[in-house]
């Protein structure tokens, strides 16, 4: 369906059952959740999808093994059993990632848990490698029962230096575990918005809606491409703006104060040297002042982070001089050898994580955790509940929608049809098994489309088996590759920008490829992009002009980068 058509669904019939306000994964996994009950739900995103916190993660699946530390156990145990349904439901988007821990001491830290369990303390140590061999084995035990990652190891510092000649020689071992990571979390909420429209005509998701006003039975809606109106009236409303949550209930009515939201900011580099030393693992490590920190190579580039500052207002979210220094500051103490700076910088992005409200002094030991915040139906004068989901992690996803999806059935007085344990994710369906069936896969694909098996091979890395029908478009009229852009011919591009809700051409660069993260985000692809996105949506050249200035803006502004000049 249509923008337009489903625009004029909501005019047409503006009674819902539910109202999800926010498109990251929160609240897009809880639309496609509800969307399997058979409920009427509209989605309303003010800014793309997945733009948000969502797209301003460390690209990580991962049970979090600091937060063992704070006593966060449920939250682990929860996290590593969805990052293992995430390999299995969403293969070709979520990946097992080799994490090396590089470890300076031997019994640092022993102290540090059992005083933090007992409130009398709350400062980093440094967690030597007894502690984090208790940590590592308990990892391992949550999915004792589940193969989906091998057990943990470690290796004394010769072998260490062995496998990672250019690691800290100051090491005394390395710890290596399992986590998972996501090449493209952004393309997972497409796919699971895809999935959820297919299975229920009455699940409607609009991105550029922002939620503007509330009134007794009703809230407004602001189409933010064309500024008109658009009143719905919802039985239940669930509020997953994430670090907007308090920003939207005070535009509908409500004051809270819920979020207590903390800007987390990631380096993307263009180093072959540095990717080439983390020989395909993450290092995980923690520096003095007690932060974790991540080197990670992503595809071709190597992701560097994060921060954790406190911020009033994710709009203010960027990475700042400050934290760029900070970062860089970092690397040298896991490879000393390796010269790093500014110029390696192809792109920055910051976000603001949507943790609740908290006075904790440290904000590394404020919950990760998930909750839901609740204003009961009649209770501020509105006919309708009010849900705030605070908190959470990308791994926890579909645990926490289906929490708060059973809310939303609870207060319908329907039960739940459909369970997504096990469901598969858009690409992710009839994935196949092996190598052997990926081949067959692929030449099965190969004779009914005539594409060259290369082209093939590489949609099948972005889409999965959604690739089939990237690939049956492309065949279906001539195509030709991008001068600008490494991988991409015209027809794929021109089957994103009309099948995946692309209404700027920053959607596509940001959120349906990882083309501006990875640093191909120059004036002269921009230009490429621009016109065939552009003749896709039918842009005359005033409008495409306009897309151009506006991407090259943002990423002048929000990403620090412009034609890969650090700004």
């Amino acid at each position: 369906m249509t923008r337009d058509k489903k625009l004029n669904s909501i005019k047409d019939t503006p009674e819902v059952d539910v109202l999800v306000i926010g498109g990251g994964i929160n609240g897009i996994g809880t639309f496609r959740d509800l969307a399997l009950q058979g409920v009427r739900v509209l989605l309303a995103e003010k800014d793309d999808f997945c733009s948000g916190a969502s797209a301003a993660s460390s690209h990580m699946l991962h049970g979090g093994i600091r937060y063992l530390e704070n006593a966060e156990f449920r939250l682990v145990q929860e996290a590593l059993h969805e990052r293992n349904r995430m390999f299995r439901n969403a293969p070709h988007y979520s990946k097992p990632l080799p994490t090396t821990i590089p470890i300076f001491r031997f019994l640092s830290g022993m102290l540090n848990a059992p005083l933090k369990f007992a409130g009398l303390m709350n400062k980093p140590a440094e967690r030597g490698a007894a502690v984090i061999k208790i940590g590592l084995t308990m990892y391992d035990w949550y999915t004792r029962n589940d193969d989906a990652t091998p057990n943990h190891d470690f290796k004394m510092k010769r072998a260490s230096l062995n496998d990672y000649p250019k690691l800290n020689k100051d090491i005394v071992c390395t710890a290596t575990y399992y986590d998972g990571w996501m090449p493209y979390p952004e393309r997972i909420c497409i796919d699971l918005i895809r999935d959820a429209e297919a299975a229920n005509g009455d699940a409607l998701a609009l991105n550029y809606l922002r939620a503007s006003d509330g009134e007794k039975d009703s809230v407004t809606l602001t189409d933010e491409i064309t500024g008109e109106t658009y009143t719905v009236k919802p039985k239940v409303v669930i509020n997953a703006a994430g670090p907007w949550i308090d920003f939207v209930n005070q535009a509908i009515g409500q004051q809270t104060k819920f979020i207590g939201g903390t800007k987390g900011s990631h380096l993307m580099l263009d180093h072959p040297e540095l990717h080439e030393a983390c020989g395909g693992h993450e290092f995980f490590f923690e520096n003095n002042d007690g932060r974790i920190v991540l080197i990670f190579p992503f595809h071709n580039r190597v992701m560097v982070g994060t921060t954790d500052i406190r911020i009033d207002d994710p709009e203010e979210a960027v990475c700042t001089d400050d934290e760029i220094d900070y970062i860089l500051s970092m690397i040298p103490k896991v490879f000393p050898s390796i010269n790093i700076d500014r110029s390696h910088i192809v792109y920055t992005f910051s976000g603001v994580r949507p943790l609740p409200s908290s006075e904790d002094s440290r904000t590394g030991t404020i919950s990760r955790d998930h909750s839901i915040r609740s204003v009961a139906k009649g209770e501020s004068g509105f006919d309708y509940p009010i849900h705030s989901l605070v908190g959470g992690k990308w791994t926890s996803w579909r645990a926490f929608s289906e929490q708060t999806a059973d809310t939303a059935l609870k207060d319908l007085n329907q039960k739940r049809k459909v369970d997504t344990k096990h469901l598969a994710i858009g690409g992710g369906l009839a994935y196949p098994s092996d190598d052997e069936a990926k081949k067959l896969w692929l030449q099965n694909l190969q004779q009914k489309t005539e594409l060259p098996l290369e082209q093939l091979e590489i949609l099948f890395e972005r889409y999965g088996t959604h690739a089939e029908k990237v690939a049956e478009f492309i065949s279906a009229e001539n195509d030709s590759p991008l001068k600008r852009v490494p991988g991409y011919t015209k027809r794929e591009v021109t089957f994103i920008a009309q099948s995946e809700s692309v209404l700027h051409l920053d959607d596509f660069l940001q959120r349906r490829s990882a083309l501006a993260i990875l640093g191909y985000g120059t004036d002269e692809a921009l230009e490429e992009l621009g016109k065939i996105v552009g003749q896709s949506l039918g842009w005359d050249d005033e409008i495409i002009r306009a897309e151009i200035d506006r991407t090259q803006n943002i990423f002048a502004e929000k990403h620090r980068v412009r034609n890969l000049e650090l700004v």
